[in-house]
């Protein structure tokens, strides 16, 4: 005679409590939350490039001492102030002002011919180079010249567009705020106190250092993309992973969960459009065209790229950004999580002394 064991399955509760058990109001939440970041990435990005314009690009006119402030008063009263134009003595001096990133390009008068010279250096970016010459092209059509365009410091062949610079930054902004937040998964976002948040920056240091190294070996020695510069291209890699790093941390400490929304806000829905690299910000809406230089993709963008082809002219204010960002986050992380325990003690010696 055998005997039929117990059926042990839990009841079935039926669809509707099942549906409340599985759809909790937080992962509503955070569900809305990622829905929100990919509409700002779609009208980010759109916005930042549907209509790429020219905007006041800063350009030097060298000419006879007559006629040189008349052509830049012409260059600037151009319609929609695509240029921004400024006198320069000479060749020379207009093609050391472009390779020190005072200007993105120079227009030559030749007074005893019927065409001028546009310099320009694409590798500061391939579509500003070419809207620039589109513009200088209309400006001598209507003054019935012809224009020859001569690039003083076109990318390195393996450079393509020139867009290596924009890539390797976006891997290394990826690669710190990625970091943090599975070191903030794995260990909790907001750390138990101030020694384990020391502990989490450290970490994030030694990783920044790591990925800064192996970004410049793939993008130098590796591809040949950026070749050169090494040892500078490694360095700014570091500061800019743990600049992500750190104020991604710095969020996490602050909002928990949510922090990590925040920071792919910053650095991938505004930073990556506005940063210069598919599109150089005298082509940006506004908005874009403001906040670029300010947030670690733009500023290392810039870093990088100047560091590369520019011989570090232009570096120190994007790497200033960058620092700001590293100690800033470095700052508010152990900040906050020092004052988070000394909080917590507050009121449970408060709920102690009513009990």
């Amino acid at each position: 005679m055998s005997t039929r064991a117990p059926d042990r399955r839990p009841p079935d509760r039926g669809f509707g409590p099942e549906l409340r058990d599985a759809v909790t109001l937080r992962g509503v939440a955070l569900v809305t939350g990622v829905l929100l970041l990919q509409f700002g990435f779609i009208l980010s990005y759109i916005g930042a490039f549907h209509s790429p314009t020219p905007h006041r690009i800063p350009v030097a006119v060298v000419a006879p001492p007559a006629v040189a402030g008349q052509v830049a008063e012409q260059v600037n009263a151009l319609k929609g102030r695509p240029l921004k134009a400024r006198t320069a003595a000479g060749a020379e001096q207009a093609r050391q002002e472009i390779l020190r990133r005072e200007v993105d390009a120079a227009i030559i008068v030749e007074p005893r011919g019927g065409t001028d010279t546009l310099l320009v250096a694409s590798a500061a970016g391939p579509a500003l180079a070419g809207t620039a010459t589109d513009v200088a092209n209309r400006f001598e059509t209507v003054r019935h010249r012809q224009v020859r365009v001569v690039d003083i410091r076109p990318p390195d062949p393996e450079d393509g567009r020139g867009l290596s610079s924009f890539y390797l930054v976006i891997g290394w902004v990826v690669g710190g705020y990625l970091a943090a937040a599975i070191l903030g998964f794995a260990g909790g976002a907001r750390p138990a106190n101030g020694r384990r948040t020391v502990i989490r920056l450290g970490a994030l240091a030694l990783y920044a250092a790591v990925s800064g190294l192996g970004g410049a070996v793939i993008a130098g020695p590796v591809l040949g993309a950026l070749p050169g510069h090494f040892f500078q291209v490694w360095g700014i890699g570091a500061l800019v992973v743990f600049a992500a790093a750190a104020s991604t941390a710095a969020l996490q400490t602050l909002f928990g969960l949510l922090g990590i929304g925040l920071a792919i806000l910053l650095f991938v829905v505004l930073g990556n459009p506005s940063a210069g690299g598919a599109y150089p910000v005298a082509l940006l809406p506004p908005f874009w065209r403001a906040i670029g230089g300010w947030l670690p993709t733009g500023a290392a963008t810039t870093a990088v790229r100047n560091t590369v082809y520019f011989a570090g002219n232009a570096t120190a204010y994007p790497l200033w950004v960058l620092a700001g960002w590293a100690l800033g986050g470095t700052a508010v992380a152990l900040a906050v999580s020092a004052l988070r325990p000394a909080a917590a003690h507050t009121q449970g010696t408060a709920s102690a002394r009513s009990g």
